[in-house]
């Protein structure tokens, strides 16, 4: 991008990180996601050839460090990047005190939704044995409407095509309630007290989806309004 011709190092920096996306990109990385793919999953607006461009930039400026292995290319933050971490989330902070979202339509994206919860879910609860899980918007007719999420030893598998698992927990929901209560916006009792909310399978799982469904590290982040 054109620079600002200022030596400010507030300008500086914003002439590598003000760019459309950039950031966003910064905060996936800060999350965990390094495979281009998981990238992808994380940003599903973003088109591949602009994350590729964002992410040589990103690597220009010192910021990421490309790897390849057998394995295939790896993106990780520098030291550089790492250190934006905390600037990442105190905006996310301010942001969600300050703009929080009205959770309109435009602002609703499954795809998001279902990867934000499978890398924070609390894997903990259900140990080491396979837990099958699948999430069903009743606001989606065909694509984007089922998601199963397989639980086992430690790690969650995001799939949108039936894995061919049994199902061990079934929710019924639409985007905008999950959504919310993921982000804080909205009681988990509430919506399963008014039905918004639906679950088909054992008690236990039912009784305790508040320990293993966790929420976004900004739910607890208060509105403006109600301080």
């Amino acid at each position: 991008m054109k620079g600002y011709g200022q030596f400010c190092p507030i300008a500086k920096a914003s002439e590598v990180l003000s760019e459309r996306w950039t950031l966003l990109v910064i905060r996936e990385l800060g999350a965990g996601s390094e495979a281009f793919n998981d990238l992808r999953r994380g940003l599903p607006l973003m088109s591949p050839s602009l994350l590729s461009a964002r992410l040589k930039s990103l690597e220009a400026a010192g910021i990421v460090l490309r790897t390849e292995s057998d394995k295939g290319v790896r993106y990780t933050l520098t030291d550089a990047g790492r250190e934006l971490k905390p600037i990442i989330l105190a905006m996310g902070i301010w942001g969600h005190r300050w703009t929080r979202s009205k959770l309109e339509k435009q602002d609703l994206d499954p795809s998001m939704l279902m990867w934000d919860i499978h890398r924070t879910m609390n894997v903990e609860y259900f140990g080491k044995q396979r837990t099958v899980l699948l999430f069903e918007f009743d606001d989606y007719k065909a694509k984007f409407r089922r998601w199963w999420l397989v639980v086992g030893d430690g790690e969650v598998d995001v799939c949108i095509k039936d894995p061919g698992h049994e199902v061990d927990l079934q929710v019924m929901t639409d985007v905008k309630t999950l959504t919310g209560i993921w982000m804080g916006d909205i009681g988990l009792s509430q919506a399963i007290r008014t039905r918004r909310l639906r679950m088909m399978g054992p008690d236990k799982l039912k009784r305790h989806i508040s320990t293993w469904l966790g929420t976004n590290y900004f739910a607890d982040v208060k509105p403006a309004a109600a301080d």
